[in-house]
C-alpha cells in the first residue's frame, strides 16, 4: 500500500460531458474531487444551441443548460470547481503534480477530460455564425436541423465524406467542398460520395467567406482560376479534423499520430498508474456527448477502484 501526503483524492481536468460525469461519480463516491475548468468551460457542447440526441430529453435540451445542470449535480454531491489551464505535469511519483497558470496542484488520481478543439477554416463569418446560426463542426449533432435545405461540407478526408453522406438524410443538396481534385478519404468513401445523387463535388476551390444575415445563406469560394463562386447554403459543416487538447501531457502520456491519448483495454487507463482519460481527448471515433459521458463514468469508477487499492 502506498502512502500519500496531503493531496486531492481526484483531480479532474475539463468540464464537458466527460469531466462533469466523472465529477458526479467521483463526488457520489465521497472522493470530493477538484474539477478544473479550462479554456472553454463546458466544452464543445456549449456551442450547440439544441441537443436532440442526449437520452432523457424528449424535445431536446440547450447545450448550455445541459452542462449547467450536470455541474450543479456534481456540486450537489460535493465536487469543487476552480478555473485554471494546466501547462505541465509531473507524473513520476505516487503523487501527481500539475502546474497551471493559477497554481500547482497535487492529486492521488487524475482524470484528464480536456476534450478536442475542431480545426476551423479561419475565414470571415465563420466565428460569427458558429454554434446554431449556420456553421458547425458536427453533422451528427446538427444535421437534423437542416431538413430540405442545401448545405455544404468542407473537407477531403473520411470524416468529410461521412458527414456529407450522413447529411443526405436531411438536406435537399450537399455540396462537398475541397481544395484539391483528389481526396485523402478511402476509395470506397469517395466512390459512395460520387455516386450519391444529392452530393455535388466542388473541387479545386478555397473557401474565403461565409455570408448571412441573422443566419448563413452563402459560402463564397475562389476557384483555381481565381474566379469567385457563391454557394447558396443554409449551413456550412467544417470537417477538416480536430486537435485533441493533449499537448501539456504528451511528455508523460502516450498519444497516437493524431495526438489522441492512447488508453488501455478498458479505454480509460493510461500507462501511468492513477491517471485516466475520458472524452474527446481520447476518442476520435464517436465524439458524442453521450459517449464522452460514458467514458467519464468509467474513468471515475476506475479511479475509485485504483484509490481503494492504494
Amino acid at each position: 500500500m502506498e502512502a500519500f501526503p496531503m493531496a486531492e483524492n481526484v483531480l479532474i481536468l475539463g468540464t464537458g460531458c466527460a469531466g462533469l460525469t466523472a465529477a458526479i461519480y467521483a463526488a457520489r463516491a465521497g472522493l470530493s474531487p477538484l474539477v478544473l475548468e479550462g479554456g472553454q468551460p463546458g466544452g464543445q457542447l456549449t456551442t450547440t444551441s439544441e441537443v436532440e440526441n442526449f437520452p432523457g430529453f424528449v424535445h431536446g435540451v440547450d447545450g448550455n443548460e445541459l452542462i449547467t445542470n450536470m455541474k450543479g449535480q456534481a456540486e450537489r454531491f460535493g465536487a469543487k470547481f476552480a478555473w485554471d489551464r494546466i501547462d505541465s505535469v509531473d507524473f513520476s511519483g505516487p503523487v501527481k503534480k500539475l502546474k497551471g497558470g493559477e497554481g500547482t496542484y497535487e492529486a492521488k488520481a487524475v482524470i484528464i477530460a480536456t476534450g478536442a478543439s475542431p480545426r476551423l477554416l479561419g475565414i470571415p463569418g465563420e466565428k460569427k455564425y458558429y454554434g446554431g446560426n449556420g456553421v458547425t463542426t458536427c453533422a451528427t449533432c446538427d444535421g437534423a436541423f437542416y431538413r430540405n435545405v442545401p448545405v455544404a461540407v468542407v473537407g477531403g478526408g473520411d470524416s468529410a465524406c461521412e458527414e456529407a453522406l450522413f447529411l443526405t438524410r436531411f438536406a435537399s443538396k450537399v455540396y462537398l467542398v475541397h481544395r484539391r481534385d483528389t481526396f485523402r478519404a478511402s476509395e470506397i468513401m469517395v466512390q459512395r460520395v460520387k455516386a450519391h445523387e444529392k452530393i455535388e463535388l466542388v473541387l479545386n476551390v478555397t473557401p474565403t467567406e461565409i455570408l448571412g444575415d441573422e443566419k448563413v445563406h452563402t459560402l463564397r469560394v475562389i476557384e483555381k482560376s481565381g474566379a469567385p463562386r457563391d454557394l447558396a447554403v443554409k449551413c456550412v459543416f467544417v470537417a477538416i479534423g480536430h486537435i485533441p487538447n493533449s499537448q501539456a501531457f504528451t511528455p508523460s502520456l502516450e498519444v497516437d499520430e493524431g495526438g489522441y491519448f492512447v488508453a488501455g483495454a478498458n479505454t480509460v487507463s493510461t500507462r501511468v498508474p492513477g491517471v485516466f482519460v475520458a472524452g474527446d481527448c481520447a476518442d476520435h471515433v464517436y465524439r458524442q456527448a453521450i459517449t464522452a459521458a460514458g467514458m467519464g463514468c468509467r474513468a471515475a469508477i476506475e479511479a475509485e477502484r485504483w484509490l481503494a487499492g492504494h
